[in-house]
């Protein structure tokens, strides 16, 4: 009984998603997919990119975790319109969820909306919110060996960013690993090693998002 349910469930989503891309395409609103484990740096590096792209891209973000709106506060703090959705324990955001915060915001007034998923490294790849792009963070802090050990995660996704290369000299993790790993899962996939904390790559990953606008 369960492989029908599990069915439904992905069947559904995926109807809900469709109806929010064609939404974004016809609002010509970007779309990005933000995933990650826990602290690997997702709120961080929103800040530095909303820094970055200010002068050029007009941004929403939505955000997801389990419990509390610390992530969402800090967002709001830079002057972006953003809304917190709480999953009560679920571990990942979907399509109904992104359909129901969508009222929050003026999509004609913004260029690219970023969803930061649940950390969690399994089902947010699983499941489609309507997005044009899945983007991952893997911060050097949790190895090298997650590619292998969660490979969907990086089939699934457009871009990975390498995030906290400044711990590099501290941390047992080859990035070069990483990267020839994640590349034979996925060889379309783009690779930016970057640092939330010394701004190191970002420019390169903004410059990316830019590209991705459909205004």
């Amino acid at each position: 009984m369960k492989i029908p349910v599990i069915r439904n469930i992905l069947e559904a989503n995926e109807r809900i998603a469709e109806e929010n891309r064609k939404l974004f395409e016809r609002e010509k609103v970007a779309v990005i997919n933000l995933m990650s484990s826990p602290g690997s740096g997702k709120t961080s590096l929103l800040e530095c990119t909303i820094d970055a792209v200010k002068d050029r891209i007009r941004m929403g973000v939505i955000e997801g975790d389990v419990q509390s709106t610390r992530d969402a506060e800090r967002i709001a703090e830079k002057g972006i319109p953003v809304v917190q959705i709480n999953t009560d324990g679920a571990c990942h955001l979907d399509g109904n969820m992104i359909r129901t915060a969508l009222s929050t915001f003026d999509l004609a007034q913004l260029d690219l909306l970023v969803v930061e998923n649940v950390g969690n490294l399994v089902c947010p790849a699983e499941f489609d919110v309507g997005e044009d792009h899945k983007v991952m963070i893997l911060s050097v802090t949790e190895g090298s060996d997650k590619p292998e050990k969660y490979p969907l995660m990086f089939h699934e996704s457009s871009v990975l960013l390498v995030n906290k290369i400044d711990l590099l000299p501290y941390v047992d993790c080859s990035v070069e690993e990483i990267r020839d790993i994640s590349l034979r899962i996925n060889p379309n996939l783009e690779i930016f090693e970057i640092s939330c904390r010394t701004g190191e790559g970002i420019d390169r990953w903004a410059d990316w998002l830019s590209k991705q606008t459909k205004k």
